[in-house]
């Protein structure tokens, strides 16, 4: 096979514009990084501060935010599509410190523990407040109370997987999905009742989860 000699060297106009390109795009990443992560805290707070009394309206994010509508449809079609992205925000951020915790334990029942307490502690105090806003601000305008339940179950329950296998589970990631899925209940019921669990109903929880995979 003969090389095509001329094919193979770089065109120096074409290298110069593709380089040209990528550092345009780089920049631009950069900068639209910078207005959704202000568009995410700023809503975030707004939705904190007006609790379940009031809803923020975009007008009101974007000038919190200090940028323009123009910005905000750039990323986002609605403001529903916004709440569901601070919603995943919050349950990668969830997700991140559990696996911080988890990984203190050595044995798989403290771990599964520590993940039933991490995601249950989240009806406490300020974060729970914060939390049940942004659920109703996604609820719709008759505010639902089913509205938002378990929309951090796969990245949580995906914690549980290891645990739950050395455990002996023959099916960890189904085990995983349905303990994430009862634990996400009981939490989004505490939320919308504006109550904590008390340390019984999380010992249950724990007894629970353990037992889906150790009978």
């Amino acid at each position: 096979m003969i090389l095509n000699i001329k094919n193979a060297i770089p065109d120096p106009e074409t290298a110069v514009a593709d380089r040209i390109v990528r550092r345009t795009l780089a920049k631009r990443e950069s900068e639209y990084s910078s207005e959704v992560r202000r568009l995410l805290d700023a809503a975030l707070e707004l939705m904190g501060t007006h609790g379940t009394s009031s809803r923020p309206r975009v007008a009101d994010i974007v000038a919190a935010a200090g940028l323009s509508n123009e910005a905000f449809y750039r990323h986002f079609r609605s403001k529903e599509a916004l709440v569901t992205a601070i919603l995943e925000d919050g349950a990668e951020r969830l997700r991140g410190y559990l696996a911080h915790q988890l990984a203190k334990e050595v044995t798989p029942e403290l771990q599964v523990r520590r993940w039933v307490e991490g995601v249950l502690a989240q009806a406490d105090g300020e974060s729970a407040a914060t939390t049940l806003a942004v659920l109703w601000n996604g609820s719709g305008a008759d505010g639902g109370i089913a509205a938002g339940r378990h929309f951090a179950s796969a990245p949580l329950a995906s914690l549980l997987c290891e645990p739950f296998a050395a455990l002996g589970s023959a099916s960890p990631e189904l085990d995983a999905a349905l303990a994430a899925h009862a634990t996400l209940g009981m939490l989004s019921d505490c939320l919308w009742q504006r109550i904590q669990p008390t340390r019984a109903e999380i010992d249950r929880v724990m007894a629970f989860c353990l037992g889906a995979v150790t009978r």
